[in-house]
């Protein structure tokens, strides 16, 4: 991105000022109204000069080197290690970043495996014994169906941008 301040910014200009907002949230340097509001601004914004003091407090994307004791190095940013924390945060902004019909899609799908699971609870509770897991059938097709069609959108998206 040319710095110029009066040079007027395109909208993958403003795109990529959103994302570095989107990551700075995630890691936790911005609150979600500081990122609503700053978000609001770069799509607003006509000139990088504009778009310069929305990220200008924060650093570079990338993990931060941490210290260990006696202020040795504790991790190499190079290889950072996998955590269970990591991975939700990475699940979550993968659905973050799928269209909102999909977003709708999933959320109908996990209501009505739902109630089928509770009526499926309800009824094995109340019989006083085991019946056969139908809820399944309601899940899984449908849930594989939205599985493939998110996976392609977002292989496509991230195609997209790599180009």
């Amino acid at each position: 991105m040319d710095h110029r301040p009066t040079m007027r910014a395109s909208d993958a200009d403003r795109q990529e000022v959103i994302e570095r907002l989107r990551a700075a949230l995630d890691e936790g340097r911005l609150k979600m109204d500081e990122y609503l509001e700053r978000m609001g601004q770069a799509s607003e914004a006509v000139t990088y000069g504009d778009l310069a003091p929305l990220y200008a407090d924060l650093p570079e994307s990338g993990p931060v080197a941490r210290r260990g004791p006696a202020g040795t190095p504790a991790t190499s940013p190079q290889s950072p290690l996998p955590t269970s924390a990591q991975a939700a945060a990475v699940a979550r902004h993968d659905f973050a970043g799928l269209p909102t019909p999909l977003k709708v899609l999933w959320t109908i799908w996990g209501a009505v495996v739902s109630v089928n699971v509770v009526i499926w609870v309800l009824v094995s509770a109340t019989t006083a014994q085991l019946v056969y897991p139908w809820p399944l059938w309601v899940a899984g097709p449908w849930g594989a169906v939205l599985l493939a069609v998110s996976a392609a959108v977002t292989a496509s998206r991230r195609g997209g941008q790599a180009r």
